[in-house]
């Protein structure tokens, strides 16, 4: 039964603790608070008394749970919990986060996943926004801590899991998987995960495309190529991504200057603090187009 609630709420196993201990002591403590204000308005026990107090204490829950989230450190979570059940108790069904407009992403990363961390971190508070999926190719890649410790699905990928069996795209289709982001993936994407996500698959690069992309060009290779030819700036690309390397569409692009003394790993941090910056906000851009209020 935990396991299931931590899917569900895509959280780790800590916070699953803070939120049923949030429930507990919130739900007690407006139990309390509705006793005593029934017992200062004089009314006596009976039926209309029972009643009174189930209304009284339904009122008061969503109060009383925010109170105790508080100091827990759960607030951003009850807040989008309790703004859900607002919206289903109205029948809202065209706001964003009701189960016919919830958008999954999954999210392709090969490395430390420091853009995957920035990614969830900015959604995690966003009801129409789920991080349903982390795909991975590396076993010792950090992004898959970073996938058990926000309680979000893995998907350990080969080459023949990605492309020759369809293994992946399978998984996609059943997660129902609106947005493909590339966070530092390095394999290219074979043609049926292309077709299947037309403009519905993001990636960044590390450089101004349509320079210094394509096969081989990532990481280090970027940064060494840039100050290799005497550039005076770089900066990052965010692109649709299609059947070639670094090819798609651009939808944004950030710059920063490469002076003289700039070496490949101080432009990487240059370029690393673009993407912290840009990635998040660009994805949510482009989910707005794609699903206009």
């Amino acid at each position: 039964m935990f396991k299931k609630l931590q899917g569900k709420w895509k959280v780790n196993g800590w916070n699953l603790l803070l939120i049923i201990s949030t429930f507990a002591l919130g739900g007690s403590l407006c139990g309390i608070v509705g006793r005593k204000l029934l017992m200062l308005s004089g009314i006596e026990k009976g039926v209309g008394w029972f009643i009174l107090y189930i209304i009284v204490v339904t009122l008061l829950w969503p109060v009383s749970v925010l109170l105790v989230s508080v100091p827990l450190g759960q607030f951003s979570f009850f807040k989008r919990y309790i703004s859900r059940i607002w919206h289903k108790m109205k029948g809202d069904k065209t706001v964003m986060g009701s189960n016919q407009e919830l958008t999954n992403i999954a999210i392709f990363a090969s490395g430390a996943g420091s853009n995957a961390k920035n990614i969830i971190t900015h959604f995690k508070n966003n009801p129409g926004i789920n991080i349903a999926l982390i795909v991975c190719n590396n076993p010792v890649a950090g992004v898959i801590g970073i996938a058990k410790e926000n309680g979000i699905e893995l998907l350990m990928i080969n080459k023949a899991s990605l492309s020759v069996q369809g293994e992946c795209l399978s998984v996609l289709t059943k997660k129902n998987i609106n947005l493909v982001v590339l966070a530092g993936f390095l394999w290219k994407l074979p043609p049926a995960i292309i077709e299947a996500y037309p403009k519905k698959i993001i990636n960044i690069h590390p450089a101004l495309l349509p320079a210094y992309g394509g096969k081989g060009m990532y990481g280090k290779h970027v940064h060494e190529a840039v100050i290799a030819n005497r550039e005076t700036e770089s900066g990052i690309s965010i692109h649709y991504a299609d059947e070639l390397y670094d090819h798609g569409e651009i939808i944004f692009q950030a710059r920063c200057p490469v002076t003289p003394t700039d070496t490949p790993e101080s432009l990487a941090g240059k370029i690393h603090q673009l993407e912290q910056d840009h990635y998040p906000a660009v994805i949510e851009s482009v989910l707005k187009k794609q699903n206009p209020r």
